[in-house]
């Protein structure tokens, strides 16, 4: 059975950095020229993620191909980077599989998947930093140069000219407050984070919430921003949210920006991200387990489906539900979702003097911008929706169609594996899954040893795997690294099972995993019964044959049947009457969000679909020409697509 991902391998750090970082030019994605002195152009090949796997391959197992056997598309080196990983991902992979909409892994033990008035400066930051010092990001990643084959029109514009918004008169203290902004050193999330937050273009604040909206009086939030101040004829802010759930938009801001200022956005927005309630800079933080229980949690690899097996992994997956419940709170737990942080936004969007939201949600962002327009469909300006989740699918449809998507993205892989020399696969892509089978399966009694100590697990092998299978442009990785654990060497999938997990090389990880799980876990409705929680593993293992374990589906309920807090969502068709038109990209081999959950959610909100075609998570505001100049178009002038735009991304 499959595990669930944070959708957001888009919002992970170091795919952040290879996709938004650095210049891109001029509006519209046009080509940046190198800058020696800021490197941002170098690339990404050489300086992230190549380095670490060749430390590991020079260790390897004779007969595994080089890494200068990958291929590597030549734009690898256009992209840059001011940050590194992950996502999504952020994203976006707990060792238990998980029921939901959001990133999907095969793991073998679901799980899951301040008193007083507003101050009038935020708090500092007191919730612990991890992470100094994270696995170097990106592979033989490089995120391709993506170039325009298909039809990009507009046609006219939308108008929004409804009256401004009437603020909640029991909220008035959170919507009326002045926000101190500020140097963002003392805001980042990590280390890593910390040399991008000490640019001085970049200011930090903290906005105050209610932790529980229907009691405003009672404990309170603090949602951290970091904003980079447009540079021209401003309109107003643009919100963005990378998705996860758990992913930090204020590290994704901070990389995102510089592409953004040379699309245009940066002229005409100030541009904002924000870390949602519970994740990155925001407080209280959700914790969950410490750095050697994460460790020893990815290790376990519940495969057993007889009635002892399923309650081994229920009694492990109860046992995370607890912890959450002790170290984070029930009462923080019962408010995390994303219901309260859409209520955030608004109180975010009168505390920077909108009037209107415009605002870009990726990935799990799409469900957040969905709500947000459902909450308050009268001051929203803009939404740009890109790998939308479907609200109306159900836990188990949502997570069996993601698995799906997860198998045509192995099998896309595999056709283009198979044709190529050294390919561990074979030479038949109908027997690919097979194949790959044969290699992973034994690792659940024998995990492979990695050179720094560990041993990869069947667990953290399919991680790794997942996590190549987000972009075409990993596929060269992943060849590599199960190269490597058919020749007993497990250390190009361990890299890249680390950089999904947060996990740096002293053994410490972000709680952007925690988050995922604590706010999936609300956000869903929970599968409680047995018979519905072995019925999501048969459909899972058939949907993803590629991440059976050949011992038949383990029907255990995951971390949310367990879970202390009820859920605050539930699947519907989103009702948001008087909301302006919308835009939501969709791109066609997307595994995590497939294509027609986007054709869905465009149809649900009245909305316009840009249609890309391509083999990886999200695309707009990313460097392509064709789906930049619709996005960039629509936030800042309103212009909608023409009917049946459709763009095409460079293949890998």
């Amino acid at each position: 059975m499959g595990q669930r991902l944070p959708s957001c391998f888009h919002c992970s750090r170091w795919w952040t950095r290879v996709r938004f970082g650095g210049a891109a030019g001029a509006r519209y994605g046009a080509s940046a020229s190198p800058d020696p002195d800021a490197g941002v152009l170098r690339s990404v090949l050489t300086s992230e993620l190549l380095p670490c796997l060749e430390a590991h391959a020079d260790r390897g197992s004779p007969g595994s191909p080089s890494v200068a056997d990958a291929r590597v598309h030549p734009a690898a080196a256009r992209w840059a980077g001011v940050w590194e990983r992950s996502p999504g991902g952020r994203r976006n992979p707990r060792a238990r599989p998980l029921s939901g909409v959001d990133g999907m892994l095969p793991v073998m033990a679901p799980r899951l998947r301040l008193r007083g008035p507003v101050p009038a400066t935020p708090p500092p930051r007191t919730g612990r930093r991890r992470r100094p010092g994270r696995v170097a990001g990106a592979a033989a990643l490089g995120a391709a140069a993506l170039m325009l084959v298909g039809a990009c029109s507009d046609v006219g514009t939308t108008s929004n000219e409804s009256q401004a918004p009437q603020n909640p008169p029991d909220l008035a203290r959170f919507y009326d407050q002045e926000l101190s902004w500020g140097p963002c050193a003392d805001y980042a999330p990590t280390e890593e984070d910390g040399q991008s937050f000490a640019d001085p273009q970049f200011d930090c604040t903290r906005v105050t919430v209610p932790q529980d909206y229907a009691q405003p009086d009672g404990d309170t939030m603090q949602i951290a921003m970091l904003r980079k101040k447009a540079t021209g004829n401003k309109i107003g802010s643009l919100f963005a949210d990378p998705g996860g759930p758990g992913a930090s938009g204020t590290s994704f801001m901070a990389s995102s920006a510089p592409t953004w200022s040379a699309n245009g956005l940066g002229d005409r927005f100030d541009l904002i991200g924000f870390d949602p309630r519970g994740t990155g800079a925001s407080e209280p933080k959700i914790e969950c387990l410490t750095d050697q229980e994460n460790d020893e949690d990815r290790g376990q690899v519940f495969a057993d489906p007889s009635p002892a097996g399923v309650a081994a992994a229920e009694a492990r997956n109860k046992q995370y539900a607890d912890r959450c419940a002790e170290r984070t709170g029930a009462d923080v737990l019962a408010n995390v979702g994303t219901r309260d942080v859409a209520k955030d936004m608004d109180v975010m969007r009168a505390a920077v003097g909108d009037e209107k939201m415009t605002y870009a949600g990726f990935s799990y962002g799409t469900e957040l911008g969905t709500a947000y327009a459902e909450a308050f469909p009268q001051n929203v300006r803009a939404l740009l929706l890109d790998g939308a989740i479907d609200p109306t699918q159900t836990t188990l449809d949502s997570s069996v169609k993601q698995n799906a998507g997860f198998q045509l993205a192995f099998d896309n892989f595999a056709k283009d594996c198979t044709s190529r020399p050294n390919c561990p696969l074979g030479t038949d892509p109908a027997q690919a899954t097979r194949a790959f089978q044969t290699v992973m399966q034994p690792l659940i009694d024998k995990p492979v040893p990695t050179s720094d100590g560990r041993t990869l697990s069947f667990n953290d092998a399919q991680t790794g795997v997942s996590q190549a299978l987000y972009v075409s442009q990993l596929w060269p990785a992943l060849q590599q690294g199960i190269s490597q654990v058919a020749n007993g060497n497990g250390d190009f999938l361990m890299t890249l099972a680390d950089l999904y997990y947060e996990r740096d090389q002293q053994g410490r990880y972000s709680n952007m995993l925690e988050s995922f799980q604590a706010i999936s876990c609300v956000n869903q409705t929970p599968l409680k019964e047995p018979s519905e929680a072995l019925e999501l593993a048969k459909q899972a293992d058939e949907a993803a044959p590629f991440r059976s374990t050949g011992r038949g589906p383990v029907g255990a309920r995951d971390s949310c049947a367990f879970w202390p807090v009820p859920p605050t969502s539930e699947p519907h068709v989103p009702q948001a009457e008087g909301l302006p038109p919308v835009v939501v990209v969709s791109v066609t081999g997307d595994p995590a969000t497939p294509y027609q959950a986007g054709v869905d959610l465009a149809g649900q909100l009245g909305g316009s679909l840009i249609k890309v075609n391509g083999n990886q998570h999200t695309a707009s505001l990313q460097g392509d020409p064709c789906v930049d100049r619709l996005a960039v178009d629509y936030l800042v002038d309103l212009k909608l697509p023409q009917e049946g735009a459709e763009c095409s991304l460079a293949p890998a």
